[in-house]
Order: C-alpha cells, then sequence, then structure tokens
C-alpha cells in the first residue's frame, strides 16, 4: 500500500467506525438509563451489549474487507457481538454479585477485579484475532492494539459523562449525556484502532514486496 492511499484508509476507518460505535453504543445507552434499578437491566443490556458489538463488528469489516477480501464479515461481525456481550457481563458482574465479593479480603477482590479488567480489555480483540490470524500476518498484536483502544476510549467516556451525570436529571438528559460520552469514546477507539491496522497492513505488504523481490532475484 502506498502511503496516500493508506492515509485515506485510515481516515475512511475512523469515520465509519466511529459512527459505527456510536450509533452501537446509542442502544446499550438508552436501555441502561431506561432500566436503572430494574430486575430487567442485566438481560436487556447484555442484548443490547451484542447489538452493539455487532454494529461495531460490521463497520470494521466493511471498512477491513478493502484491503483484507477474504475476510468473512459474518464471522466477524458473530463474534464481535458474542465479545461484546461477554465485556458488558464483567462489566456488570461486580454490580449484580455486590454482595457476594464485599466481604473478601481486599487483597482477593484486587487481583480478581484487576483479572476481570483484563479480560474485559481484550475479549473484542481477542475474539476478532480468531478471524483475522487468517488473512493478516502478526494479527496478534491486534489484541493488545484493541485492549489500549478501548483503555483510552472508556477514559475519554468516564471523563466526560459521570461528571455531568445527577440523580434528579431526567432520563432523555442523561441518554444525551451519555451519547455524547459515548462519541468521544468511539472516535478514540477508532483512532487507536485503525493506527494500529495500518501499521499491521503496512508491514504485511512490505514482507509481501520484499518476499517478490526476492523470487524475482532468483536465478
Amino acid at each position: 500500500m502506498k502511503h496516500q492511499p493508506m492515509k485515506r484508509w485510515l481516515a475512511r476507518w475512523i469515520a465509519v467506525v466511529t459512527a459505527g460505535e456510536a450509533v452501537g453504543f446509542a442502544v446499550p445507552a438508552a436501555i441502561g438509563v431506561l432500566t436503572r434499578d430494574s430486575a430487567s437491566a442485566f438481560p436487556l443490556l447484555l442484548v443490547a451489549g451484542a447489538v452493539e458489538g455487532a454494529i461495531l463488528g460490521l463497520s470494521q469489516a466493511t471498512v477491513l474487507h478493502g484491503q483484507l477480501p477474504y475476510l468473512s464479515k459474518r464471522r466477524w461481525v458473530v463474534l464481535t457481538a458474542a465479545a461484546a456481550m461477554s465485556a458488558y457481563a464483567i462489566g456488570l458482574l461486580p454490580s449484580t454479585l455486590a454482595a457476594w465479593w464485599t466481604s473478601w479480603p481486599l487483597i482477593v477482590q484486587v487481583l480478581f477485579f484487576g483479572a476481570g479488567a483484563v479480560v474485559l480489555l481484550i475479549s473484542i480483540g481477542l475474539a476478532q484475532w480468531l478471524e483475522l490470524r487468517h488473512h493478516l500476518s502478526g494479527a496478534t498484536w491486534w489484541i493488545p492494539a484493541t485492549a489500549l483502544s478501548w483503555l483510552v476510549g472508556l477514559a475519554v467516556f468516564f471523563a466526560v459523562a459521570p461528571p455531568l451525570w445527577h440523580p434528579d436529571q431526567s432520563p432523555a438528559l442523561a441518554v444525551t449525556i451519555g451519547l455524547v460520552a459515548g462519541v468521544g469514546m468511539a472516535f478514540a477507539m477508532a483512532a487507536v484502532t485503525g493506527w494500529a491496522m495500518t501499521v499491521l497492513l503496512r508491514r504485511q505488504t512490505s514482507s509481501v514486496s520484499r518476499a517478490a523481490e526476492s523470487r524475482q532475484g532468483r536465478p
């Protein structure tokens, strides 16, 4: 890939993936506000997380398919949706099972939730790697890169939304705040994953070019 086309591809990735994640996140954001303190919140949020993951996966696969034409869009979407549902389950468990873990020793709590945080951050990248590894050399790097992207994205979200949320707010205002923060999260995640993917794609292109030159130079 030449430098200029790759820059255009990266811009398209950031735009499409930001839009996909922002639209997908609107589903759990709305359900989270509307089902607050409801017994149905947990299962509904898991379903919403799967919807978010499916929309995110579709946006990524749509852009990525131009560079990796044999990538299975369906498998990418299904894997991303399943991973997103798992991530939501991990994220919701602390509040759901608060009566269970609050009596643990502090060190056990730290280790347990630290492990949970790591699994949450790598879940989507690990699931997507199951498909990506068949099409891209060095695909293992996608796992930490995606984890980093969500770490940055979640940092943006929590820097924006929680300070603006208040108990006496209307549901509409609370959802709006969440959506604005979600757009920031989506952009941060898309920028980091886009940068990581361009690095992997360029490395693969360089490797293919060197291999072709080596074959041409043989007697």
